[in-house]
C-alpha cells in the first residue's frame, strides 16, 4: 500500500516574529532547524524510509527537507522543487505583525483574511519591498498578487495529481515537506475535508503526518507520528 508522509518546515523567523510571510523568502529559526532533525530523527526511528521527496521553491522547506534527510542519512535521495508547493500568497499582508494588523483592521477582518476558504487579503502593490517579479526562481511564472485557501489548492492539487500521485501508484514512499497551506490543500483532498472545515485545521511545524493510502489513493489512515 503507499505511504505518504507531509511535513510542514520547522518554525521560521517569521512564524517567531509573528508575521505574515506567503512567499517571502525566509529562514528558519535554531529551533526550527531542531524541529526538522527531530523529524528526520523520529522517522528514522519508526522504521520509515522513502524513494522520491518533494518540496517547494522556498527556503524553510528546503532546509527543512535536508535537514530530516540527512538526519535520516537520506541526502542522496531524489527531490523535486516546485512553486506550486508554495506557501499560500498573503498579498499586501505579506511581512505585516499580525497583532499590529488586528489592531488596525480588526480581529473580524483579520480572522477573514485568515481563515476564510476563498477570500484573499488585499493585493501586493507592483514594486513592493516584497515584489518578487525580479526573483530569478520564478522567472517564467505568473507570481499572484494575493492567494486564497482557495487559489492555493487550485495550483496544488494539479501538481499533486501530475507529479506526485504516479509516484505513489508506481509504489514510491514519498515525502513532501511544505508550508502551512500547501498541506492544508493536500489534507483536504485525501482527507475529503469540507470547505469550511479546513480553514480551521492547524498543522504544527516539524511534526510528520503519515498517510496509508490504498491503491486508489484514498486515505486508510491519517497520524501524527509521534502518536504512534
Amino acid at each position: 500500500m503507499p505511504r505518504l508522509v507531509l511535513i510542514r518546515h520547522g518554525q521560521s523567523s517569521w512564524n517567531l516574529e509573528n508575521r505574515f510571510t506567503g512567499w517571502w523568502d525566509v529562514d528558519v529559526t535554531e529551533k526550527g532547524a531542531a524541529e526538522a532533525r527531530a523529524a528526520g530523527e523520529l522517522m528514522a526511528a519508526k522504521g520509515l524510509d522513502f524513494d522520491m521527496t518533494f518540496t517547494s521553491l522556498q527556503t524553510r522547506a528546503i532546509k527543512t527537507l535536508n535537514l530530516a534527510l540527512e538526519a535520516m542519512g537520506r541526502l542522496w535521495l531524489p527531490t523535486e522543487k516546485d512553486w506550486r508547493l508554495n506557501e499560500r500568497h498573503y498579498g499586501g499582508l505579506t511581512g505585516l505583525d499580525k497583532a499590529e494588523t488586528a489592531a488596525k483592521h480588526g480581529d473580524e477582518q483579520v480572522h477573514i483574511w485568515r481563515r476564510s476558504f476563498d477570500v484573499p487579503p488585499p493585493p501586493l502593490e507592483p514594486g513592493s519591498a516584497y515584489d518578487l517579479s525580479a526573483d530569478r526562481r520564478y522567472a517564467g511564472i505568473a507570481i499572484p498578487a494575493t492567494e486564497s485557501l482557495k487559489d492555493t489548492i487550485a495550483r496544488v492539487l494539479p501538481y499533486f495529481e501530475e507529479r506526485i500521485a504516479p509516484a505513489l501508484r508506481d509504489g514510491q514512499r514519498v515525502l513532501i515537506s511544505a508550508h502551512g497551506n500547501s498541506l492544508r490543500a493536500l489534507v483536504k483532498h485525501l482527507s475529503n475535508i469540507p470547505d469550511d472545515a479546513i480553514t480551521g485545521l492547524e498543522i504544527p511545524t516539524g511534526q510528520p503526518i503519515v498517510y496509508e493510502l490504498d491503491d486508489a489513493l484514498q486515505a486508510t489512515d491519517r497520524y501524527y507520528l509521534n502518536e504512534r
